[in-house]
């Protein structure tokens, strides 16, 4: 989180998975860190939100979508590379959605995890159902008439991509600007979550990322997961 010098404009990244269980350090934002850097901008007259983000979780998506919307200020969301699942659901609260022409946007139907006898898996499928529809009123109020429900439930269930321009043509973006040299910032395992990532966002990840940085991240992938399983154990433990 940034301010100007005059203390009229913060600026607010989410540049890593939206958690619960958020680590900052690896980039990743939950709804109680995004609450408390509005806390901390304090009153301003507009507020700048910089995404990069492959989605996470919903409920926690859903929230700082819904703290965005009750904020006084004017909030103008940019998309820096890609803001995919409950990361376009956030942007959506935006007074105005600014995308670089090679910046992606990404649709779907959620899905989850769930475990159990018939009856808890009807109740899982009847529960995604309800929090879909909670996506969809969101993407139509920004879209308007260039989107029809219709065809908005056919994107979802077919994991759309979007490049900005098509964005723009459905409504789910106000502005393409020039194109950055960002790429978005997604570990291997988002990748293969997803079933239709573009092929020019995977090749043009490789292209950009040096073999050092790729050991880096694949340290720090290795350092997260042994911090996740000791968590799991501490909780386990109470």
């Amino acid at each position: 989180m940034k301010m100007s010098a005059d203390g009229k404009t913060g600026d607010i990244f989410i540049y890593g998975e939206i958690t619960q269980y958020a680590w900052e350090e690896y980039g990743e934002k939950s709804a109680k860190m995004f609450q408390q850097e509005l806390e901390d901008l304090g009153v301003v007259d507009t507020i700048n939100l910089y995404v990069n983000s492959p989605g996470g979780s919903v409920f926690e998506g859903v929230a700082i979508h819904n703290m965005l919307k009750r904020h006084s200020a004017r909030v103008i969301a940019h998309v820096d590379a890609l803001a995919a699942s409950i990361a376009s659901v956030i942007i959506m609260s935006a007074n105005e959605i600014r995308m670089p022409s090679n910046s992606m946007l990404m649709i779907h139907n959620p899905w989850t995890w769930v475990s159990g006898n018939a009856a808890d898996l009807r109740k899982a499928a009847d529960d995604l159902d309800r929090i879909g529809e909670s996506a969809i009123v969101s993407y139509l109020a920004k879209a308007g008439d260039k989107l029809t429900e219709e065809k908005l439930r056919e994107m979802l269930d077919a994991e759309t991509w979007l490049m900005a321009e098509e964005a723009y043509q459905y409504g789910l973006c106000d502005v393409v600007e020039e194109e950055n040299k960002m790429v978005a910032s997604i570990s291997e395992d988002l990748l293969e979550k997803y079933k239709n990532v573009p092929k020019q966002l995977v090749s043009s990840r490789d292209r950009l990322i040096s073999d050092e940085q790729q050991a880096k991240r694949q340290r720090l992938k290795e350092l997260s997961k042994s911090n996740l399983e000791c968590l799991k154990l501490v909780l386990g433990d109470d």
